[in-house]
């Protein structure tokens, strides 16, 4: 199984540009799997738009792959998502890893733009399959309850003849929705004892679907920090996780030296994730770039290593 361990930003903590760009330039140079960017469209802490962030680390990296974490395709539409994703990932040469999900419904976008939650899931569907099918597709025509396409086409294709379909989501809507359009499932902030049932219900259904999965194509995604729960800028992250989700943030927070973080990679390989997008816990450019070359040294190596995932 080849484990791979890829870095992500919520919030932007860096204070301009520079920091940002010098960040991802050292996560290129020394062997991080990929970068990704939540998507937040709507929020007053400062978060980068996830499609221009791929397009604009196609144009600023050679080898590095990088995705959205995830993209709401509930949100967004479906022309206009399948057509960056193309190009972005024709400009990158085939590096672009899309995932997409619906679109949390606790949110500030949908208040925010007066929208209603209802109905979401279904929306999406007909997003996914359209996306896919405009990838693939010369001539599209669908006739749906929320798209309808009349001979609509997007040049030029994806690079990638097999372009990845990561998707996001535990319910019961969204693995079947993982079974019936996905190539991969992402995990959002969750616990290996929550991922592991997901992950069995999700191969199951694609079995039943006839279109299994690959067996390392399931990830997983939390924050980190070479420190302690005590420290300030953690103690800020777990207040606000706690306000928003209402679960102890300790459990869901990977926090402490190198072992510590590696054991919990370890159980979340134990539960059947092998891809993973690590958050920093941090603060300001040089904090953010201290806490991932621990990572770089500290854990990559022992990730990397011939059977650790046995």
């Amino acid at each position: 199984m080849g484990v791979g361990v890829g870095l992500g930003l919520a919030e932007f903590t860096f204070a301009g540009a520079r920091g940002y760009w010098d960040w991802v330039g050292m996560c290129e140079e020394r062997g991080v799997d990929s970068i990704w960017q939540i998507d937040r469209l709507a929020s007053k802490e400062p978060f980068l738009e996830c499609m221009t962030t791929m397009a604009a680390l196609a144009g600023a990296t050679k080898k590095l792959k990088f995705g959205m974490n995830v993209a709401s395709a509930g949100l967004r539409d479906p022309l206009l998502l399948a057509k960056q994703c193309a190009t972005v990932d024709m400009l990158s040469e085939g590096r672009l890893l899309p995932a997409f999900g619906i679109g949390s419904a606790t949110t500030s976008i949908w208040s925010a733009t007066n929208q209603v939650t209802k109905a979401r899931g279904k929306r999406t569907n007909e997003a996914l399959e359209l996306i896919q099918r405009l990838w693939t597709e010369d001539s599209v025509n669908f006739d749906g309850e929320f798209y309808k396409y009349t001979d609509a086409c997007i040049a030029p294709k994806p690079v990638q003849k097999r372009i990845p379909f990561w998707l996001g989501g535990s319910s019961p809507a969204a693995v079947r929705r993982t079974a019936r359009f996905g190539t991969g499932w992402l995990a959002g902030l969750e616990t290996p004892a929550i991922v592991a049932p997901v992950i069995a219900d999700i191969k199951e259904a694609a079995r039943e679907a006839g279109r299994p999965i690959d067996e390392d194509h399931f990830g997983a995604s939390f924050p980190f920090r070479f420190g302690s729960l005590d420290d300030a800028v953690v103690q800020r992250a777990a207040e606000a996780f706690e306000k928003r989700t209402g679960r102890h943030a300790p459990e869901y927070f990977g926090v402490g030296n190198a072992e510590d973080i590696i054991e919990r990679l370890r159980n979340f390989v134990g539960a059947g994730a092998f891809k993973f997008v690590l958050r920093p816990i941090s603060d300001g450019d040089a904090d953010t770039m201290r806490q991932t070359e621990l990572l770089i040294d500290e854990v990559l190596p022992v990730v990397h290593a011939k059977g650790f995932a046995a």
